[in-house]
């Protein structure tokens, strides 16, 4: 039981619709949650150019709002960048009609401000009913969940290297974070996955490939 703390179980992806919970050209795709963030980003962007990853960040909007220089940079890199609410709440805490009408606000506040079309959704704290990713998919979103969670938002640097020792796959979807709570270890926690995936002889892939 211990591995679907770190890799949900099939029978409950089965219950999901529009959903993404592994890659689907064997190769892994990295991802950040909860950017971007002045005292994280910035190390984040400067390993995966040093390890030539392009991965997925999943925004804040009040966070892309208040460091519009460090959105600048996640897309001048090559990233992709995707809807994680405007304040990081979950979804329950919203009322029905500002759910939905909320994350189609953010993707047209994006787009005015950095002519960006965002089709990728994740839900804070991956908190999430199957009828609400059906809807997500009626207004031109796909969710993205994942296949490890690394559990960096710990600030433990030996957790986060168990999780990828023991359950990192081929096709894995890699959750880390971009933010306060992990700006002292994300460095070496990216490292740690590009030495254990190159042993594995497992590869990167884009955010594009990985989820066409």
């Amino acid at each position: 039981m211990r591995k679907y703390f770190y890799n949900p179980p099939k029978i409950l992806k089965a219950m999901f619709t529009n959903t993404v919970w592994e890659t689907n050209c064997g190769k892994l795709l990295l991802t950040f949650d909860d950017g971007p963030s002045d005292t994280t980003t910035n190390k984040i962007l400067k390993k995966l150019d040093e390890h030539n990853i392009k991965a997925l960040f999943f925004c804040v909007g009040e966070k892309l709002q208040k460091h519009p220089e460090l959105t600048q940079q996640i897309l001048d890199s090559g990233h992709t960048i995707g809807n994680h609410t405007w304040h990081h709440k979950r979804l329950r805490d919203y009322n029905r009609e500002e759910r939905y009408t909320g994350l189609l606000s953010f993707n047209k506040k994006f787009k005015e401000n950095y002519y960006y079309d965002i089709k990728l959704f994740r839900p804070p704290y991956g908190r999430i009913f199957p009828y609400q990713t059906k809807k997500i998919g009626e207004l031109g979103m796909t969710t993205v969940m994942w296949s490890l969670l690394t559990y960096d938002y710990q600030s433990n640097l030996d957790k986060v290297k168990f999780s990828i020792k023991h359950y990192l796959q081929s096709n894995s979807i890699v959750v880390m974070h971009d933010s306060k709570k992990t700006e002292n270890i994300v460095e070496e926690s990216i490292d740690y996955l590009v030495e254990v995936a190159s042993n594995r002889n497992y590869k990167f892939g884009t955010p594009d490939e990985c989820l066409k």
